[in-house]
């Protein structure tokens, strides 16, 4: 079926769906909480709007709402039948709440579809852009004032409007959404710069992120977990994970994740993104400490993501990002976290215990693969949905 025919489908049941939600939203203060008698002129009309919109919501993976509104007056009747029994009307409170009940799971069921059917091409878009990005600001001082038109521009652009066409209303909570569009409506060359500094990586990855929700699984084996348990098991668990599998965006959205998943960490956020083969991109958290006395601080740390797999970090590069963090200032920067899904050098981590036994500002923290494997198997969730468990 073509991609924009079946969007066009779903959007014409969202628009119904929000009728129907508005029916009932007039129609539940009709529905009786106890004994009543009779109906009301105003709930039966709507009654029969609720049956007139049923029509325009097909069936999503087999299901949708068939049922009617309640007869109001047999439930004040029934109310009034429990009530000289001295029972609980349970089933009669059930009734009542059903329709709302029906059109959430309804909801549930289309944003899921929505979710499924633009997934492929979200993932080919956000990939265009990617390419076409850096392309686009080449040459482009940073506070240029000229309109930016070329190519790679215009193909940015059409590339994010489908992406909001296939986000639909899931857009508004994509954050820096509309810095985004803003930029590109005035398109000077610092707009541009502010795109790929700022606006993308965070739309980037609350995209990715909406593509795949949180209800929808990670492909598992068709089997009996407990009964696979209960067997005989062999070989070690490990904790070496394939980083091979990622790229270096991969390796920056699976940092970010597992950044934003500690507690002690706030605010966290990309700062800007760099291709030069010895940078990383940087990101930034406020680290929440608190003493035994109830005091709480924070302090603002920097974090360098290198996917360096075929060789080490070394010194030059753990003292290039201590002298940058200087730079980064203000809120004075306290500490930098430099994590690699390889190794560091020992002259880089001998390099790093004097710069912090000295006591100087910020303080270096090094994670190679191993750090990063131990804080993923405490968090294997973070692992399996970045492709690498």
């Amino acid at each position: 079926m073509d991609l924009e025919e079946l969007l066009r489908a779903m959007d014409r049941t969202a628009a119904n769906l929000s009728k129907l939600e508005g029916v009932w939203e007039r129609a539940k203060p009709y529905i009786p909480t106890g004994p009543q008698h009779g109906s009301h002129p105003a709930y039966d009309d709507l009654a029969r709007a609720w049956t007139d919109l049923l029509p325009g919501l097909p069936p999503v993976d087999g299901w949708t709402i068939t049922e009617q509104l309640p007869d109001i007056a047999a439930m004040g009747q029934a109310y009034l039948d429990y009530f000289e029994v001295s029972e609980q009307p349970h089933a009669v409170q059930a009734a009542g709440e059903k329709p709302e009940a029906d059109l959430a799971a309804y909801r549930y069921r289309l944003d899921r579809a929505r979710r499924r059917a633009a997934r492929g091409r979200l993932e080919q878009l956000v990939a265009t852009v990617d390419t076409a990005l850096p392309l686009a600001v080449k040459g482009v001082a940073e506070d240029s004032l000229d309109h930016l038109v070329n190519a790679h521009t215009e193909q940015v652009e059409t590339a994010v409007g489908e992406i909001a066409r296939l986000l639909g209303d899931a857009a508004d909570t994509i954050g820096r959404w509309w810095d985004l569009h803003r930029h590109l409506r005035f398109s000077q060359g610092h707009d541009w710069r502010d795109i790929v500094v700022l606006d993308w990586p965070t739309v980037r990855a609350d995209i990715l992120s909406h593509a795949l929700g949180d209800s929808d699984p990670l492909p598992v084996p068709d089997m009996d977990l407990g009964q696979a348990a209960s067997g005989h098991l062999t070989g070690p668990a490990t904790l070496a994970l394939p980083w091979e599998r990622l790229d270096d965006d991969g390796f920056e959205r699976l940092l970010y994740d597992l950044l934003r998943s500690i507690p002690e960490h706030e605010n966290v956020q990309w700062l800007m993104q760099t291709r030069a083969p010895d940078r990383g991109r940087d990101l930034s958290l406020d680290r929440v400490l608190r003493d035994g006395s109830g005091g709480v601080r924070t302090e603002r740390v920097i974090v360098q993501a290198k996917h360096w797999r075929s060789r080490s970090v070394n010194a030059a590069a753990v003292s290039e990002t201590a002298t940058a963090g200087k730079l980064w200032s203000p809120p004075l920067v306290r500490g930098i976290v430099v994590a690699t899904s390889g190794r560091f050098t020992a002259d880089a981590v001998s390099w790093a215990e004097r710069h912090n036994a000295e006591g100087a500002v910020p303080y270096i923290d090094l994670w190679p693969d191993s750090r990063l494997e131990t804080l993923l198997a405490q968090k294997p969730h973070i692992a399996a949905a970045h492709g690498l468990r």
